[in-house]
């Protein structure tokens, strides 16, 4: 198992990297939990953030074409004309486009997804600053609960 995932990713177009690519999502959820409960609650957010990122690549690359003619503004037009990848920055964007094309319920958990990630920089916050969590046990929840909606959706 190891093997497969320590092997660069595939070429987007190849059908391989959609399957890579849901093995990435399942095993990094997996590992969000393991961390969790040895109370490594940072990596955990790491583990989610990075299972959910790893499952919004192939949805962008199963429904590009789809995507390609929804967008809308020009940056977007550009970004999917050469998209092989899903920067941090887009996620939001791309949630929002595929829950346009019915896969609904994304954006919420991308938003759950950037929230562990800032959680993952900056850990615990009690004054919600820098993470929208005060507390570890928060942000627990939402490991959980990432991790069980890409179980879900793979």
């Amino acid at each position: 198992m190891v093997e497969v995932l320590d092997k660069p990713l595939p070429n987007p177009s190849e059908e391989s990297y959609v399957e890579a690519r849901l093995l990435e999502a399942l095993v990094e959820a997996r590992l969000a939990l393991r961390f969790l409960r040895k109370g490594i609650a940072k990596n955990a957010a790491g583990k989610a953030f990075q299972a959910w990122k790893a499952l919004l690549a192939t949805l962008l690359r199963l429904e590009l074409e789809s995507l390609r003619t929804l967008a809308k503004t020009e940056e977007e037009k550009k970004w999917l004309k050469t998209a092989i990848s899903v920067p941090t920055t887009k996620m939001k964007t791309l949630s929002n486009m595929l829950e346009d094309l019915g896969h609904a319920g994304l954006a919420f958990a991308t938003s759950a997804a950037s929230d562990l990630h800032d959680y993952q920089c900056h850990g615990p916050d009690p004054d919600t600053a820098l993470s929208k969590y005060a507390a570890r046990e928060e942000a627990a929840v939402d490991i959980v609960r990432l991790a069980a909606e890409v179980v879900k959706r793979v």
